[in-house]
């Protein structure tokens, strides 16, 4: 296909169009719901179930806010604003777009009755981007950077009896910086999306004692019939954190394996709080996690006076021949054939923000009716309760680092190498070629995907980590694919998704949406990290009038017809060596109509 041909087939000068577009409100069931009730407080569910707590308080609800010209405290309040959604939303009540020179403030007022001797109050948030200041009670608390990983604050010391101020102060760059942003456009249209900022996840707080714990690392020993649980306080000695002499020696530590409600096995140890304690407990009469039999064990872990809930499944991914000598991605020693599909989780009434559990329960229950056993999560990372829902309802997940860097010339980077294949192994030391010129980027990549992968280690789900797509912000894959090792080595790695191949990784990936689907036979396995796409407006459920996609089709049939054809070639390319396959995508996302289903999700495509 003619480069020409590819750009039409792309509707590459929709994109282009410097018309203005027309918008449509669209809402799905469950935000239709929150915006016909006035529903103030919404994500009531505890947000972080790899690390649960029982005394906790959500915070979500109407907060008070206002957008500024200098970081200044404001006299005056805009009004009120919905948390956890970002004010560009519609659930927010604002519906503000925030500019990179701009500041987002919150304020609302919590309530301590009383001070518990001995306890300490932890401010957790799930996310807010992109970097932001927390005050208390004037008083500036913390600070965090990167609008994607979670973060928390001990604000033990800023709290008084009685009534107290929380305050943030938010900034985000968002495309006019190097920083990560994913698929967030000041500009939006085509493959790129509205912008938001500030908090889009749930915020909460918890009482926890003087000594508890911080960090919680669990790892399944499948071949040896054991899980290692590596357990952190926030007394660890650290060169950040000084040695206290108040700190006792040891501290008591029991932990609890539950097999279905079942006592299995209790372990009870002392533990120096001032090192990373590694219990290890045996599984007697093991019972293997798959996507067609998601079982979970669960934990419940003591440590001190502190008590936190957790859960696992038994499962090993790796990349192993099969009995033809083909090298195949395996779960559980077994080749494993990953039927996926791309989410980048949108919602149209909250952007990025889930607009319930009931919701992120839908779009994974949907993609597992239509046969998909592996989702991609493109770009994002979502609130940890959507990884609770893949684990337990049986979803493999391939999570994207959220990629970043200056201004991304999609021609050369993206445009190009989708039909120039020689260019896909052009090395991505050039960095201003990828956009990552800023010395200051690369670091603060590396230190967001060190974040990420803690974050979501315990996400029994996730069996691959993608660390670059299409070459957006790519730099020095191998020793980033090095470095990822180092952390996580029970996982699969794909080091550069699409294209710019620097032979780093677990596997050969390649994304195909312009040429004849094919499966290549080498060192490593073989996947289709992206193809499809295939776009169809459905009347009335469409955000714009503009539309992207790679090839459209009419009437619903003939994109059947179409999906079908993929399907029937997939099943002859997994003969053949083809090891994972990724279909663009889940729900069509403004423009962007090439979803299975529409983006309020009323319409099943197929």
């Amino acid at each position: 296909m003619k480069i020409r041909e590819m750009l039409e087939t792309l509707q590459f000068n929709k994109i282009l169009d410097k018309g203005e577009r027309k918008h449509q409100q669209l809402f799905t069931q469950w935000g239709e719901r929150i915006a016909q009730e006035q529903t103030e407080i919404v994500l009531t569910e505890y947000p972080r179930p790899q690390m649960a707590r029982k005394n906790y308080t959500i915070l979500n609800g109407i907060w008070k806010y206002a957008i500024t010209g200098d970081d200044e405290r404001p006299v005056l309040w805009d009004g009120d604003i919905r948390v956890p959604f970002s004010p560009e939303t519609f659930l927010s009540g604002v519906q503000r777009q925030l500019k990179p020179d701009e500041y987002l403030w919150y304020e609302r007022r919590i309530e301590v009755d009383r001070h518990p001797e001995g306890r300490r109050l932890l401010l957790n948030f799930g996310a807010c981007d992109e970097r932001c200041r927390v005050y208390v009670n004037d008083s500036l608390a913390g600070t965090h950077a990167g609008g994607y990983q979670a973060f928390s604050i001990d604000i033990t010391t800023y709290i008084q009896t009685g009534k107290n101020t929380l305050r943030l102060c938010v900034q985000d760059k968002s495309d006019t910086s190097y920083h990560g942003r994913g698929k967030q456009m000041l500009k939006n249209g085509g493959m790129f999306y509205t912008a938001q900022s500030g908090l889009w996840q749930t915020v909460w707080c918890e009482w926890v004692p003087e000594i508890y714990i911080q960090e919680l690392r669990i790892t399944p020993d499948y071949d040896d019939d054991c899980v290692a649980i590596e357990i952190a306080s926030n007394k660890m000695i650290s060169e950040k954190v000084p040695a206290d002499n108040t700190i006792p020696d040891k501290v008591p530590c029991k932990i609890l394996l539950f097999d279905k409600n079942r006592l299995a096995d209790e372990k009870k140890v002392t533990v120096s709080p001032k090192e990373k304690a590694i219990i290890k407990m045996k599984i007697a009469d093991k019972k293997s996690w798959t996507p067609e039999n998601p079982f979970l064990y669960e934990l419940r872990i003591v440590y001190g006076d502190d008590m936190v809930e957790s859960y696992f499944g038994m499962r090993c991914f790796s990349a192993e021949p099969d009995k033809d000598g083909t090298p195949r991605l395996c779960l559980n020693h077994k080749p494993y054939y990953q039927k996926g599909i791309l989410d980048q989780g949108y919602y149209p009434e909250s952007l990025l923000t889930p607009v319930s559990d009931e919701a992120m329960i839908f779009d994974i229950e949907t993609a597992k009716a239509k046969g998909y056993n592996m989702i991609r999560k493109h770009c994002k990372i979502e609130p940890m309760r959507w990884y609770y829902h893949c684990d337990r309802l049986g979803m493999l997940v391939w999570q994207d680092m959220i990629n970043g860097g200056t201004t991304y010339n999609l021609v050369k980077t993206c445009y190009i190498p989708t039909v120039l294949f020689p260019l896909r192994h052009k090395r991505d030391n050039d960095y201003g070629y990828t956009s990552r010129a800023d010395k200051n980027g690369r670091e603060e990549w590396k230190k967001e995907c060190v974040e990420t992968i803690n974050q979501l280690y315990n996400c029994t789900s996730i069996c691959m980590w993608v660390l670059f797509n299409e070459g957006w912000g790519q730099f020095d894959a191998k020793e980033n694919t090095d470095m990822v090792r180092g952390i996580d080595c029970t996982r699969m790695i794909d080091a550069h998704s699409g294209w710019f191949d620097q032979d780093a990784g677990d596997v050969k990936s390649e994304h195909i949406y312009f040429f004849e689907l094919i499966a290549k036979k080498g060192k490593k396995p073989y996947v289709i990290s992206e193809f499809g796409g295939i776009s169809f407006a459905v009347e009335g459920h469409t955000y714009s009038d503009q539309y992207f996609g790679y090839g459209s089709h009419s009437d619903r049939e003939a994109l059947r017809d179409a999906y079908n054809a993929f399907d029937k070639r997939l099943e002859q390319l997994k003969k053949e060596g083809l090891c994972a396959s990724v279909y663009t995508q889940l729900t069509d996302i403004e423009e962007e109509i090439n979803g299975i289903m529409t983006y309020d999700r009323r319409v099943l495509k197929l």
